[in-house]
């Protein structure tokens, strides 16, 4: 096996891992809509919504932008 191949093959395995590992806590985390057993208000709904849309975001740019890009005018 090519490096490039263990590479990928190492990508395509932990990047599953961890996705179902986020899509798991995700569905621990709709749990807490169960109003008989959790009060909570639209604002606080709201913050953590947004707090994972921004990480989302900030995780989804990292595979499509070079951090390390050179300035150019």
């Amino acid at each position: 096996m090519t490096e490039n191949n263990a590479k990928r093959e190492r990508f395509k395995r932990l990047a599953t891992q961890r996705t179902n590992a986020v899509l798991q806590r995700l569905k621990v985390l709709g749990n807490c809509a169960n109003r008989s057993a959790y009060d909570y208000t639209e604002e606080e709904i709201n913050k953590i919504f947004s707090e994972i849309d921004r990480k989302v975001k900030e995780v989804k740019a990292k595979f499509h932008f070079s951090r390390n890009k050179e300035f150019k005018l």
